[in-house]
């Protein structure tokens, strides 16, 4: 390990570390533009200049690796000199708009420039002028303000793995665009705003809207998808403003999908903030104590397997769980359901439903298999970690679908499930590829568990991989790709029927009272049931509703979300629910009451204290074996993917204006045939 010196400091650093990771790690910032940990090292700012005994000159600590007896100096004359000197060339062109420029607070150039700037400049010479460039919805483009320090084109070309950034000209004429001047075609664009050191490339739907010293600012959890990513939640006066990435290098490292950032403004539109009754089928106001006495009148007089009940795709933890005890307790009754379709999951093993090999374990993979799921749209920073695992290791990526653009190369098959019996009998080649590989990983979609052969073809999966030996102490192959942010959190609180058909039922009209708890995904014609809605936003679960109960979305409340590898993690509350909303926990609870006089759970933190109890019990509970025997033969079956829009996946997507921008924008590129 090379031992050198910074600032007369003794420093030991790893072989292959720079000489700017080295400062850093001395205690030492040195400013920069153009470098970034996640990136490739461009060394085009120089921003990073240090003195290092015996150069004539200055030296680019980013680009420069640290050797054995180096003397580093980062406080002399000579380096400030060189470090003004730069910031000069800097500011030759850019403009001084800081007052209307978005950056304005949280830019880079801004405070190094109070350190480095001078008070007026040698540069004679009329600023240039940049023409602006178009980049999508989503990006706004004010390129006289760019430093070209080319972050957003290596983000772009390395992680998002859409090269349509890019330079073109040369000196004073060079240019950051898009080449085609069309919209990014990555779910991952916006991470350029974030990674802009100046306001070259800003935010377009938060233009103008506020400055960040007015903000209220709440680390939270993103539930656009079943990842998980860690976010910070802005917000103006209770007004959800933006949503920027918290560094979790478990999780999401310092990128958040396009989704999770802009989906936000969907938060504002078409809102439950007061109870409604449906009289002559048309909607009408109601006080809570009107709705809870129907309530209690319609469930004491129907018999109580006429009942059942289903959780949606956004529903906390806390909420998925006092509406089970709800059923249990105050109902007795057990006919309630977290999965909108027929999908197999098998509950008795936690192992059987979550994504074992963790979401970093994937760059430690050597083969990854993808089965009947396409991880870009169903959990895009997972496919980033993909990229990323393909990009460093050489990963070999393989799936049984053919998908479109992944980002990444891979190896497809014919989508036929007899396939990939072949390939779990031993008689593909594919076979031997995951037998030679050390830590495979095996990922499962949703679609596959819609599949007729489901549970057989998995249960053939896990005894392949256990009977040659890659299940290790350290390693499990066996990964399933849940899409949505409850999902893992229901089937670790039991949301799931084992004895009954509920969906089948419900087609079948057979239930009098449905009660729904955010769950607007499921199919089913309407007769003569009676429908309680419980929500936050007026979609298709408050259209076939006759009492709707208005809740709060997932930034109004303290809550828990599993995220798809298994991990808790708590999201906090950034905003109040609109007019006479409440907290989901809270109108179950209520219910409770008024039907018993005796509520279920006296406060919040009795009831997670009872949540966890009851996850704790169930830890122990678990079997560790599953088998099944089968007789018949595999009737083959073309699995086919079948994805949520991406776009309009929840109901706050499908309320935000950005998102319907975004959609928009992608179908136009495919009707003029540039996409990709």
């Amino acid at each position: 390990m090379p031992k050198l010196k910074v600032n007369d400091i003794d420093v030991e650093v790893e072989e292959g570390l720079t000489v700017l990771q080295a400062c850093e790690k001395a205690g030492v910032e040195i400013p920069r533009f153009c470098y970034h940990e996640k990136l490739s090292i461009a060394g085009n700012c120089r921003m990073c200049l240090v003195e290092m005994e015996k150069s004539p000159k200055p030296i680019a600590s980013c680009a420069m690796p640290a050797s054995d007896g180096m003397n580093i100096k980062t406080n002399t004359e000579f380096v400030e000199k060189a470090r003004k000197g730069v910031m000069e060339f800097l500011l030759a062109n850019h403009p001084l708009d800081c007052p209307v420029c978005d950056q304005g607070g949280e830019c880079d150039l801004q405070d190094q420039s109070m350190y480095y700037g001078v008070d007026k400049s040698r540069f004679k010479e009329n600023k240039r002028l940049v023409p602006e460039k178009y980049m999508g919805p989503l990006i706004k483009t004010q390129m006289t303000r760019c430093i070209h320090c080319t972050r957003c084109v290596r983000f772009a070309t390395e992680v998002a793995g859409v090269p349509e950034l890019g330079a073109i000209g040369r000196g004073e004429d060079m240019q950051i665009t898009t080449y085609l001047e069309q919209s990014m075609q990555s779910e991952l664009s916006a991470n350029v705003v974030d990674l802009c050191p100046v306001g070259a490339l800003t935010s377009k739907p938060y233009v103008f809207e506020a400055r960040p010293w007015e903000l209220k600012k709440t680390e939270t959890i993103d539930v656009m998808d079943a990842v998980g990513s860690n976010i910070r939640v802005d917000t103006y006066d209770w007004e959800v403003k933006r949503v920027l990435p918290i560094i979790n290098e478990d999780i999401n490292e310092e990128w958040i999908s396009d989704k999770t950032r802009y989906a936000c403004d969907g938060l504002l539109h078409q809102r439950l903030d007061t109870p409604f009754i449906k009289y002559n089928k048309k909607f009408e106001k109601a006080s809570w104590a009107e709705v809870y006495k129907i309530i209690k009148s319609k469930f004491e007089n129907t018999s109580k397997e006429k009942i059942c009940g289903f959780v949606g795709d956004l529903t906390n933890m806390e909420t998925s769980y006092i509406f089970k005890e709800f059923f249990d307790r105050t109902l007795d009754i057990k006919n309630y359901e977290s999965r909108p379709d027929n999908r197999f999951i098998n509950t008795s093993n936690r192992e059987d439903y979550i994504f074992n090999s963790s979401i970093n374990g994937i760059e430690e993979s050597d083969l990854i298999f993808l089965v009947g799921s396409n991880p870009r749209y169903e959990a895009t920073i997972l496919n980033a970690r993909i990229r990323k695992s393909y990009l460093n290791n050489n990963t070999r990526i393989f799936s049984l679908n053919e998908n479109g653009d992944l980002t990444y190369p891979y190896e497809s098959f014919d989508g036929q499930t007899q396939t990939l019996k072949n390939i779990f009998d031993g008689a593909h080649e594919l076979s031997k590829n995951i037998l030679d590989s050390k830590k495979p990983m095996i990922i499962i979609g949703e679609s596959f568990l819609r599949l007729n052969n489901a549970e057989y073809l998995y249960i053939k999966i896990k005894e392949f991989l256990s009977k040659n030996n890659k299940f290790l102490d350290d390693w499990n192959p066996l990964n399933i790709l849940t899409c949505d942010a409850s999902s893992v959190g229901n089937f670790d609180l039991g949301l799931i029927n084992k004895e009954t058909n509920l969906l089948n039922d419900l087609k079948s009209n057979k239930f009098e009272i449905v009660y729904l708890v955010g769950q607007d995904n499921i199919n089913f014609n309407k007769r003569d049931e009676f429908v309680i809605y419980q929500g936050s936003h007026g979609d298709k679960g408050a259209e076939i509703a006759d009492i709707i109960l208005p809740g709060s979305a997932y930034t109004e409340q303290d809550a828990h979300y599993t995220n798809l590898e298994g991990k808790i993690q708590k999201a906090y509350k950034a905003s109040y629910p609109p007019g006479e909303a409440k907290e989901d926990w809270q109108i179950i609870n209520e219910i409770a009451e008024f039907m018993n006089n005796r509520k279920l759970f006296n406060d919040k933190e009795e009831l997670e204290s009872s949540m966890f109890n009851y996850l704790n019990l169930q830890k122990e509970k678990q079997n560790k074996e599953y088998k099944k025997e089968f007789s018949g033969e595999l009737k083959n079956e073309k699995l086919k993917i079948d994805i949520k829009p991406y776009y309009f996946s929840n109901i706050i997507a499908r309320c935000s204006k950005t998102m319907i921008e975004c959609n928009n924008s992608k179908l136009n590129l495919k009707s003029t045939g540039t996409e990709g």
